[in-house]
């Protein structure tokens, strides 16, 4: 790898100050310097990939289930942003729920709102709450950006920072290793590349007030973590990976709950949705 010039460290300084921008909830600054409509459209060329190389789900009840629950958590990020006055940051999301027909126990999300769910997730998920967590962090991810920002720092670290357009004409190859290992889909078998231990925290906050506000119980969402920690065995699911300790993260969650509770009853209307279990 060439070293950086001068220049290159400049404009990449420069676009680090330029490019800030906040989490929504948490209220976290972090550096998105891509567009998200071509982050959008390389997104959906390889969601699209993607489900044509892998079996989706024919099991119409569990389609149902996963595309219910996710419907319904994306009907709380609009209550939510409508009650803030950030509906403007929903544009360029077209949300879409898939559940695909594998034995692997992950979930991803890609930008604009493609979010993939495997069948292997749906034992330890054991129910339609069970199964908002694992949405509600999902949709969390797509919501915060995480890609576009881990993407934005592989850019800065292997490129100098150069805009998405020449990476893509000059150095396509590197630019597409990173988008894929940003945003979690490794192409030859769709398995999760885990976003960093601060991401994942991030995701499981907003994932936790979003599933709320969405009418389901907050309460499963730390026993959720510590079945999927039991599952693991002596080899961690993909969805793991690296995450944060599953304890640790359940007994943040379990902290989180009054703060969710505040959250379903301001912007939830007080629903309260029926758990409903797969099996």
């Amino acid at each position: 790898m060439k070293p950086f010039s001068i220049t290159s460290v400049i404009i990449a300084l420069c676009l680090l100050v330029v490019a800030c921008a906040t989490v929504p909830i948490t209220g976290r600054k972090q550096t998105k310097l891509l567009p998200e409509s071509s982050l959008n459209e390389m997104a959906l060329t390889s969601y699209r990939q993607f489900l044509n190389e892998n079996r989706v789900s024919t099991d119409q009840i569990q389609v149902n289930k996963v595309r219910e629950v996710g419907q319904n958590i994306r009907g709380a990020v609009e209550t939510f942003y409508r009650a803030q006055g950030m509906t403007n940051k929903l544009s360029g999301f077209s949300w879409e729920f898939n559940l695909v027909d594998d034995p692997t126990v992950n979930a991803w999300a890609m930008p604009g709102g493609k979010i993939v769910v495997y069948t292997g997730l749906l034992p330890i998920a054991e129910n339609t709450d069970g199964l908002a967590v694992v949405m509600g962090h999902e949709l969390a991810h797509a919501l915060a950006h995480h890609g576009n920002e881990r993407m934005s720092q592989g850019l800065l670290v292997q490129l100098g920072g150069i805009g998405l357009a020449v990476a893509l004409s000059e150095k396509p190859a590197v630019t597409q290793a990173l988008f894929m290992q940003a945003y979690g889909v490794a192409a030859q078998v769709g398995a999760m590349l885990p976003f960093s231990r601060l991401h994942e925290s991030e995701a499981d906050e907003i994932g936790l007030y979003l599933m709320a506000i969405a009418g389901y119980n907050p309460e499963e969402a730390a026993p959720f973590w510590r079945r999927m920690n039991a599952g693991a065995g002596s080899r961690p699911p993909a969805f793991l990976s690296t995450h944060p300790d599953p304890e640790n993260r359940a007994r943040r969650l379990q902290a989180l709950i009054p703060k969710a509770r505040i959250y379903a009853q301001k912007y939830g209307a007080g629903q309260s949705r029926p758990t409903q279990k797969f099996y």
